[in-house]
């Protein structure tokens, strides 16, 4: 059974369920009850409406906001481990040396100058780059060091490249958009029903009403426009940048 399905059904019993205990407490009611002693139950209802949507716009806001951290943050990560290991290849004979930093420049500067592009548009990592990455990594695995100074550089290098790997394939599952689409629906729905809960109070076109009217919409299409810009990570306006690549690897800025 589909999340969808279940979601439909859900609220189809829950609806269900009040208008009929609405209906049979209706036919309890006596004829001489007199209204006007209970409290409005719209004004009740539509507080309650609004508080629990800005609770879920907010948790929703803060989530997002959360994994562009988190995506910021392995972009930093990966970075440092390529630097890492430009820097310690030191040790190495010169052409190895070499040979190592030569990869991990072209890595670095594929990264920042296509691959950023390439998941923007395709939400997720290119084949290139991961050819790039292997190749850093042959490159660091099959030198055998020549004496013990080398050796023990050698196990921190690959281990730094494991680090960038993994950071690598985070970077890959933060590329698309992260918000699953049934938190959209009710997004979306939930704010249809707070807007359109204005009209359920005679809201008349005095100027006041209608600025404060129009002023709520104008925030609530911000606020799911700050979460849609926040939902990729690495696609859209507020997105997660190339920065740490460029900051330790300058000579590979464009």
């Amino acid at each position: 059974m589909s999340e969808w399905l279940v979601l439909t059904l859900a609220m189809a019993a829950a609806c269900a369920v009040v208008l009929t205990i609405v209906v049979i407490n209706h036919r309890r009611i006596p004829d001489d009850d007199d209204p006007s002693e209970t409290p409005d139950v719209i004004e009740y209802m539509t507080m309650m409406i609004g508080v629990i949507y800005a609770i879920v716009l907010g948790l929703a806001i803060a989530g997002v906001w959360e994994a562009r951290g988190a995506a910021q943050e392995t972009v930093r990560q990966e970075a440092q481990a390529m630097h890492e290991i430009s820097a310690r290849a030191e040790v190495y004979p010169q052409a190895v040396r070499e040979r190592i930093r030569a990869d991990v420049d072209a890595y670095v500067a594929f990264v920042v100058d296509d691959e950023w592009t390439y998941m923007a548009e395709h939400g997720e990592l290119s084949e290139e780059g991961t050819a790039l990455l292997e190749k850093v990594r042959r490159s660091v695995t099959d030198y055998q060091p020549a004496n013990d100074f080398e050796g023990q550089a050698y196990q921190p290098l690959v281990d730094q490249v494991a680090v960038a790997d993994d950071a690598r394939g985070a970077r890959g599952q933060n590329a698309g958009a992260t918000m699953p689409g049934v938190v959209w629906f009710g997004l979306i729905v939930g704010a249809l029903v707070t807007v359109g809960l204005i009209f359920t109070l005679q809201i008349r076109r005095t100027g006041r009403e209608l600025l404060l009217a129009g002023l709520f919409s104008v925030l609530i299409a911000f606020l799911l426009f700050l979460i849609w810009d926040f939902d990729a990570p690495f696609g859209r306006g507020i997105s997660a940048t190339a920065a740490p690549f460029t900051d330790l690897f300058p000579q590979l800025a464009p």
